[in-house]
């Protein structure tokens, strides 16, 4: 007997592009925090309807580190017109460093992406919190895309110095995007918050979103904004807009 089955789409929710793999190991955490959000709202064996890209981190850190971003933005644009296509209704970049180019992809779709940095900004201004430490890689850290939508909300960011952001850097790459964390690391991590805070800061971004599974609030003893579980936070409420 054949039996035909029709999908039904829920009109409750949204259809979200996701733009994964930099890198695949926060990425599960995108997908896991976005599906148990939306089920505890929906119930049942509820879950988000999601479209992922999975990208091959190795050639976005290539196309980074010679700095040749516009290569970068044309890159991530042929994606987000991909999962437009295939009907999603918002981009979701599951990375900070890759909102670098979000002005150059947005133009190229007609979608909205949802920003990190906007919904970051935003849970800092709930907080009442006018001064934090950013954390990140080098390009998240040093240039403007991240720090520009901070001030925009009335919000100063301080980086930790060269050598510290080097540290943090090179540990995103050879430690945190493999899946590797260890408590040495850990222990420079939060000597490097400490500093931060002895510099005013009130509370720390966590702007790599392999980050928070190294540092978690209770180690800290200033505010943490973890930005994986923030943009993922933005993205139900996108959903059920």
């Amino acid at each position: 007997m054949w039996m035909e089955i029709f999908y039904l789409k829920n009109n409750s929710m949204k259809i979200i592009g996701l733009i994964g793999g930099t890198s695949w190991v926060s990425t599960v955490d995108y997908y896991s925090y976005i599906n148990k959000m939306v089920n505890e709202r929906l119930g049942g064996i509820s879950s988000a309807e999601l479209l992922l890209y999975s990208i091959n981190m190795e050639e976005f850190k290539k196309l980074g580190d010679a700095g040749d971003w516009n290569a970068v933005g044309n890159f991530l644009s042929s994606i987000a017109k991909k999962l437009e296509a295939a009907g999603a209704e918002a981009i979701v970049i599951c990375a900070n460093t890759p909102h670098i180019v979000a002005d150059l992809i947005q133009p190229a779709v007609s979608i909205p992406i949802i920003h990190i940095a906007e919904a970051t900004a935003k849970e800092i201004e709930k907080n009442k919190i006018n001064k934090v430490g950013l954390l990140g890689t080098k390009f998240t850290m040093e240039q403007d895309f991240f720090k520009k939508i901070l001030l925009k909300h009335g919000i100063e960011s301080i980086v930790p110095d060269e050598k510290e952001r080097e540290f943090i850097h090179t540990s995103i790459f050879t430690e945190l995007g493999k899946g590797i964390f260890t408590d040495e690391t850990k222990k420079k991590y939060l000597e490097i918050i400490f500093n931060l805070q002895n510099q005013g800061a009130k509370g720390v971004i966590l702007g790599c979103t392999e980050i928070p599974m190294l540092i978690k609030p209770e180690d800290c003893s200033i505010k943490t904004f973890d930005t994986t579980l923030i943009h993922s936070r933005a993205t139900v409420e996108f959903i059920f807009s």
